[in-house]
């Protein structure tokens, strides 16, 4: 499949601020599964420099401007293949050994009630379940405990707090399961990128997230528990990480300019052949 995408992230500042400087993922992974045709990260009046290859496998440029600013506006533009690879991330070139993405963090500090859900999935696929078959029987418990409500939770909102109100969005899907596959030694990460449909076709919040779990001769398989399924051609991957921080396609610190206001738009589309 073929996917345009227009990405636009617009700050403002009030009063205007003196310096600002950003790292931002926001250029499409590179594997079996999908292919850049075209590609531009722009922002009016500002420096996008010092391109690396972080260990992760992620392409990570960096964002400066001068002020005094008023106003940052990043606009991502692009064309990208993608090929149904059931999930399987196959190809990607990366250093970080998948241990690494065994250690929690505070956003996924596993609770209480996320044990007991592990403890449940662990008894209903059986003692000989491989770790595939416990990876799903993970990710559909995940969904079935947390309704996907767009608005109800926030970007600080923790795996914990998630389940506890039974409601969220991808992000409390993703990080939920993250800390579940990690309590059964499993290595998980948090995913970031867009969706141009879910798995039925309809219309969805075109920035999305996922998880990727680390199974044993195969490697790192997607699976999106907001939809109820691995990865498909509709999924563009940005960039991974050990939670929805770390993972973030744009984060960075601004001097001055007390108040910031954000404003992002997606807009994904399937291009003609």
């Amino acid at each position: 499949m073929r996917l345009t995408i227009e990405h636009r992230t617009r700050y403002r500042y009030a009063p205007s601020a003196r310096y600002v400087t950003q790292s931002l993922k926001l250029t499409p992974s590179l594997f079996d599964g999908q292919r850049i045709v075209d590609w531009s990260i722009t922002a009016e009046n500002c420096a996008i420099t010092s391109e690396f290859v972080d260990g992760y496998g992620d392409t990570v440029s960096t964002l400066t401007c001068n002020g005094p600013i008023d106003e940052v506006e990043i606009v991502v533009q692009g064309l990208v293949e993608t090929t149904d690879m059931s999930g399987v991330l196959a190809g990607h070139r990366e250093k970080a050994s998948p241990q690494v993405f065994l250690r929690s963090t505070p956003m996924t500090q596993p609770s209480t009630a996320i044990r007991k859900l592990v403890k449940t999935v662990a008894k209903s696929v059986g003692p000989n379940a491989s770790p595939l078959e416990t990876a799903h029987g993970l990710a559909d418990a995940v969904r079935d405990e947390i309704d996907y409500v767009p608005g109800s939770t926030h970007a600080h909102t923790t795996a914990a707090d998630a389940l506890a109100a039974g409601q969220g969005v991808c992000q409390d899907h993703a990080h939920v399961l993250l800390a579940a596959a990690r309590l059964v030694d499993i290595p998980a990460r948090y995913v970031s990128g867009y969706l141009f449909a879910d798995s039925e076709g309809v219309p969805h919040e075109a920035a999305h997230a996922w998880a990727e779990l680390y199974i044993n001769d195969i490697g790192w398989v997607g699976f999106d528990p907001a939809n109820r399924c691995c990865p498909t051609d509709f999924y563009v991957r940005l960039g991974s990480g050990l939670d929805a921080r770390d993972a973030s396609p744009i984060r960075g610190i601004h001097s001055g300019g007390a108040d910031e206001d954000l404003d992002v738009t997606v807009i994904v589309a399937q291009s003609q052949q």
